[in-house]
């Protein structure tokens, strides 16, 4: 049995297939991001799902995608506690963006591919390699384009009184603005960046009002400089972009690419059907 699985920070989609690409169980946790938790956490939302729990001395193989697997200290933290939990797989840790790779791009082909969801992150790929130019800092130095990002200009429109006054009164009505219980969580609890992107449904929502929409065009323009320009060869492969903000904005995201000559390739919002084909073939 292998066990695939694409992790953000929010949020994991478990796949078990057999070796004919057969789905034997699906399931969810939440998000396993090695930057954020601590070995005891990463157990114990494995432990909360009996799918899991219940076929770990079953797993042959466990091919793990995620966010936060950038460097080698995280990838080799993260391979230990799974070595530990799944005792009879071999275990590979990839970072996420090989999950938007394998889902995305058609085999042998080159592309530049990028993260849009709770977090960001943008590589290129010539067909064979992974080819990243920027190590990601994590969400409080980067992230441009990110949901998290998203929640945090939100939360400071509102604070700061740039939010209009009828954008704000619904943005009071669907969350919990009071000070201490944003500082608590953004502090005292796990995940602040999985938390900070829980408020980029409502810019999603209301993405047609000129203080969300001026928001997604000076963040997709950031992403854009930052991230997809540091590729020379930028306007002559497609993009492709994986993730909930990418999904759900597309519109805005081609119009921007566009702006800059840069092909939109393949949007999804999540690449884990993609990753059982791309297994099964790879065998």
């Amino acid at each position: 049995m292998k066990l695939l699985v694409d992790s953000g920070s929010t949020k994991a989609d478990w796949i078990a297939i057999d070796d004919n690409g057969k789905v034997l169980f699906t399931t969810q946790t939440l998000g396993l991001n090695p930057e954020v938790l601590d070995k005891e956490t990463i157990i114990a939302r494995l432990d909360d799902k009996f799918d899991i729990e219940h076929n770990k001395d079953k797993a042959t193989h466990l091919f793990f995608y995620g966010a936060g697997c950038g460097t080698d200290r995280m990838k080799n933290f993260l391979t230990q506690v799974f070595e530990e939990y799944f005792t009879h797989a071999v275990v590979t840790v990839h970072e996420d963006t090989y999950a938007a790779v394998y889902a995305t791009t058609p085999k042998d082909e080159a592309a530049i591919v990028c993260i849009l969801g709770t977090g960001s992150n943008c590589s290129y790929f010539d067909g064979k390699v992974l080819h990243q130019k920027v190590q990601s800092l994590g969400y409080i130095a980067m992230d441009d384009c990110s949901g998290n990002r998203f929640g945090r200009h939100l939360i400071r429109g509102y604070y700061f009184g740039k939010m209009p006054a009828d954008l704000a009164k619904e943005f009071e009505e669907e969350y919990n603005v009071d000070p201490d219980y944003i500082k608590h969580n953004l502090y005292k609890e796990p995940n602040p960046n999985a938390y900070l992107a829980t408020f980029a449904k409502f810019i999603i929502k209301h993405k047609d009002n000129p203080f969300c929409r001026e928001l997604i065009r000076f963040e997709m323009e950031e992403f854009v400089e930052n991230y997809i320009k540091q590729f020379d060869n930028y306007k002559e492969v497609p993009v492709h972009f994986i993730g909930s903000i990418a999904f759900y904005l597309v519109d805005e995201l081609r119009e921007v690419l566009h702006r800059h000559g840069i092909t939109l390739g393949n949007v999804l919002r999540r690449p884990i059907d993609g990753l059982i084909a791309y297994h099964v073939l790879n065998k």
